[in-house]
């Protein structure tokens, strides 16, 4: 005599499937010394709502015909989260987190506010999600759903990603350190700065305004790039690195 699930929430609630024989007319499901509630009961099957509960417990089917033997049915509490590996991110999502705590290993949905995702179970005290897209900047609300129940409390922040501009000056010297700025928008969140891949000392002027020295670099055309927590912009040949004269 199969029951499924065979594990749910110690809050209770869980519908829960006997299957066997001689099952019509049950009278009484018993989770340990708890009764369920029967929601459904044909002669081959007895559907209940699980009481609440803690640890292993049998469960017993009576008819008129007597009681069945007990089928075990483990209580799962609630999942605790202790933590987001990053607590901020781009808007378009896809990026991958971890989320750590105890009570994981039954997670089946992670919730990014109203967005959902699937997490993949790394251990009991960990998991692994790649954030869903947001349906706009802002923080939201962290959850994970498992057997046992949902638990909330934690937070992410969903950060549109950056735009940049015409940088002024817009050329300078090999040796670097040219003092620039750099227009845009979104970039309060500005994680670095590289000019051709070369990471520059910068400092967040506001939102709309990053100020930048220049690392050495080679005569030429070099890209700026600007990093954030929602996402990287790139000005193709945004600085001129121009020669001293020689003689």
């Amino acid at each position: 005599m199969p029951i499924s699930p065979s594990s749910g929430s110690t809050g209770g609630g869980t519908a829960v499937t006997i299957t066997g024989t001689n099952l019509g007319g049950a009278t009484a499901v018993r989770f340990g010394t708890k009764l369920a509630t029967i929601t459904a009961n044909t002669p081959t099957s007895v559907t209940v709502t699980s009481p609440s509960g803690t640890g292993t417990v049998g469960v017993t089917v009576t008819t008129p015909g007597g009681t069945s033997n007990p089928l075990s049915f483990f209580y799962i509490g609630a999942p605790f989260k202790s933590g987001l590996s990053e607590v901020s991110g781009p808007t378009a999502g896809g990026n991958t987190i971890s989320i750590t705590g105890t009570g994981l290993s039954t997670a089946t949905v992670v919730n990014f506010g109203a967005a959902t995702a699937t997490p993949t179970v790394v251990s009991d005290s960990q998991l692994t999600v790649a954030v869903p897209t947001g349906a706009a900047a802002g923080p939201v609300g962290v959850s994970v759903t498992t057997t046992g129940g949902t638990n909330n409390g934690l937070s992410y922040t969903y950060v549109d990603g950056p735009t940049v501009g015409t940088l002024v000056p817009a050329s300078g010297p090999t040796s670097g350190g040219t003092a620039v700025t750099i227009p845009g928008s979104n970039l309060t969140t500005t994680q670095s700065v590289t000019f051709a891949g070369a990471p520059a000392p910068f400092s967040v002027i506001s939102d709309t305004a990053i100020s930048a020295v220049t690392p050495p670099g080679t005569a030429g055309a070099a890209n700026v790039t600007v990093t954030t927590s929602g996402g990287g912009a790139t000005v193709t040949g945004g600085f001129t690195y121009v020669a001293g004269p020689g003689i």
